[in-house]
């Protein structure tokens, strides 16, 4: 059986957490048409990195004013088609996580959308609707991160030396961009954080994922990105 997941999307509750005069700016997320699929696959879309279908899809449709929000929607949904088709072969085979661990799971991805929505009400600067698409695109990497160890076999992945590096340095620049913030502000994204990485259970490198993907929703967009996308 395939995990349920809130009903809402990152970019509702994105939209909710906007001022009005911005968020009245935004369009909710569309069902991709077969056109924005540029004539591909969901297999070949996948076989580049969410950038370079971006770069490959306003390349053609330069034409189009919200080309990377429609991008990184088809890119979504057929990155959801993926994870969705693992849950169901890990069913399948009854080697998919447990009641308890898809229960718990549910809420990390609640706690996780409520940091999302403080994270950007309260960041420097309102993200942009091109930012705003990614935020909604790289939230998709955790359901395929939960269900991949049970694919692998190893339902306690660890980090290398080089990951256990930069975690220590990816919770230092959370930190800092945390300090950026107004004193009562930041205390409300970290305690949002904790929610998530303190109540749930989070692997190692999950935890990794979730400090990058809040130094994503924090930084400004004139800084050099702290990390690579995670797809």
């Amino acid at each position: 059986m395939r995990l349920n997941h809130p009903t809402m999307s990152a970019m509702s509750i994105l939209l909710l957490a906007l001022p009005a005069s911005a968020a009245q700016t935004k369009s909710p997320p569309r069902t991709p048409s077969s056109a924005d699929r540029l004539g591909l696959t969901c297999a070949q879309i996948l076989d580049m990195s969410s950038s370079d279908w971006v770069a490959k899809f306003n390349q053609e449709k330069s034409s189009a004013t919200d080309g990377t929000t429609r991008a990184a929607a088809v890119y979504g949904h057929c990155y959801d088609a993926r994870t969705g088709a693992l849950a169901d072969s890990l069913a399948r085979k009854g080697a998919g996580p447990s009641k308890r661990a898809r229960v718990d799971f549910v809420g990390f991805e609640t706690a996780l959308m409520g940091f999302v929505a403080k994270a950007v009400a309260d960041a420097q600067a309102t993200p942009d609707a091109a930012k705003i698409a990614y935020i909604d695109l790289y939230e998709k990497q955790f359901p395929r991160r939960f269900y991949t160890p049970y694919a692998e076999g190893n339902l306690k992945p660890g980090l290398t030396a080089e990951e256990s590096d930069q975690f220590t340095k990816a919770k230092n620049r959370f930190g800092e961009l945390l300090g950026l913030l107004p004193e009562d502000k930041g205390r409300e994204v970290h305690e949002a954080f904790g929610e998530i990485v303190g109540t749930h259970e989070v692997s190692l490198p999950m935890k990794l994922a979730l400090y990058r993907y809040a130094i994503f929703i924090l930084e400004p967009r004139t800084e050099q990105p702290f990390s690579p996308p995670p797809f």
